[in-house]
């Protein structure tokens, strides 16, 4: 009876252990998917930016992400929306105008990306804005809030100039 009952124990306990390890499989699997899919949003946003594809642009914010922080902070799609549209037409007008326009590229270093939980993370980097002639315009740290809603991560709060 001793020795059945040992069986049993062991059966059970080896059972515990093999669904324990199965569940954290699972969930390193989806953790690793959800780095994809984050590093993805991120290269998908500089793409749109340095393109000028408002549209793609605000696709890429949550309904109410914002862009910035305080009282300058441009929040919602419709106004992210605008907020490209209207510096596509600066743009078109000063090359109207014969201004010499040289194309900018973002680069982006140094990423982390830190999970606050299953549907919130953050995306730290430095940036770059550096035209086609190779003048750096500008530089800056950056820290994104990030939601995942429906399965999709996207941008809850872009801040390329955090104060900490």
């Amino acid at each position: 009876m001793t020795r059945t009952r040992i069986l049993v124990i062991t059966a059970f306990v080896m059972m515990a252990l093999f669904v324990s390890l199965s569940f954290a499989q699972e969930k390193d699997t989806v953790r690793i998917k959800d780095r994809v899919a984050i590093e993805q949003l991120m290269w998908d946003y500089i793409r749109a930016l340095d393109s000028g594809n408002a549209e793609a642009y605000a696709a890429l914010f949550a309904p109410d992400g914002q862009f910035g922080r305080g009282d300058k902070a441009v929040k919602g799609r419709e106004a992210l929306l605008k907020m490209m549209k209207d510096a596509g037409q600066k743009m078109d007008t000063a090359k109207k105008n014969g201004e010499k326009m040289e194309r900018m590229n973002h680069v982006l270093t140094n990423t982390h990306i830190e999970f606050v939980n299953d549907d919130h993370a953050r995306f730290y980097a430095y940036w770059m804005g550096v035209f086609t002639s190779g003048k750096v315009t500008s530089a800056g740290r950056e820290v994104n809030e990030l939601v995942k809603i429906n399965g999709k991560w996207l941008i809850s709060v872009r801040d390329v100039d955090p104060q900490d």
